[in-house]
């Protein structure tokens, strides 16, 4: 498992598996976002299959699918309603890219735009072209 921290309560990862999810709670983490759509995924890593395992470990669960090109402000909101105060999340994707971007634009007007494409860019996401996106929402 690839996990890619983009803040101390919030990482990133590619497809994660059922079995992963034990390894994510020893890691203290409390909730798993997933923005992989279904029809993307594995039979045996279909987001039903990963939420028994998160909701069996005793994890929060959030399903926030986001297909190629389809990101809506309810996808936004719903990574952010995903991490509430005290929790470690770990939002997965085929390979980590839709969650950061979905975390990076959930962050705007919270963090600072320049601290928010460096925390990308170093978890191995450089987005240096959502600055003006980022700034958009923020000003909101």
């Amino acid at each position: 498992m690839d996990i890619r921290t983009l803040s101390p309560d919030f990482a990133v990862a590619p497809q994660i598996d059922a079995a992963d999810v034990a390894i994510l709670a020893d890691q203290g983490f409390t909730h798993v976002i997933c923005n992989r759509p279904a029809f993307e995924s594995a039979p045996d890593q279909q987001p039903d299959l990963i939420k028994q395992a998160a909701e069996g470990a005793g994890l929060g669960w959030t399903d926030n699918p986001m297909a190629g090109g389809q990101l809506s402000m309810d996808m936004i909101e719903a990574q952010r309603a995903g991490k509430t105060e005290g929790s470690k999340v770990l939002a997965y994707c085929a390979s980590g890219t839709r969650s950061a971007i979905l975390w990076g634009l959930s962050q705007a007007g919270r963090m600072a735009t320049d601290d928010i494409l460096a925390a990308m860019a170093d978890a191995g996401y450089p987005m240096e072209q959502m600055r003006g996106q980022l700034d958009m929402l923020a000003n909101q």
